[in-house]
């Protein structure tokens, strides 16, 4: 794995949750081959709704959740600036993008991503230079 592969919260919630097996073993190998790689890439955001998520709607123990965001923290994490979220806000204008998936984008290029795994984006097409995966995807 040389390159650099940017994770969307969804793929980072699938690693805890227990009511999708399939989709958490394939989350979460896939993200400890890119942590072991140094090619995994997350920005605060993800982090951000990573802990939401996992705390809220899987109900992950807080200090359970606060170590993997720990350890994501560890790989290459994009920190938006005010430029990105001007950057964002013209993806979503012109690709009609939701905001969030903007910024998420935005984050994958700027970072220099190769890939971004995503199962809420549409597989296959490139945007902002970014090639998108839904690593969930069957044949």
């Amino acid at each position: 794995m040389s390159e650099l592969a940017f994770f969307d919260t969804n793929v980072v919630v699938y690693s805890d949750d227990a009511g999708a097996p399939a989709k958490r073993a394939r989350a979460t190998a896939l993200l400890a081959d890119h942590l072991r790689s140094n090619t995994a890439v997350v920005s605060i955001q993800v982090l951000q709704e990573y802990y939401v998520i996992a705390t809220g709607k899987l109900g992950v123990d807080r200090e359970i959740a606060q170590r993997k965001a720990e350890l994501l923290g560890k790989a290459r994490v994009v920190r938006p600036e005010t430029a990105h979220v001007i950057a964002a806000i013209e993806l979503h204008r012109l690709r009609k993008l939701s905001f969030w998936d903007a910024m998420i984008i935005h984050a994958a290029r700027v970072s220099g991503a190769a890939v971004l795994y995503s199962e809420d984006m549409q597989p296959g097409s490139v945007l902002a230079g970014v090639r998108i995966e839904n690593p969930f995807a069957t044949g």
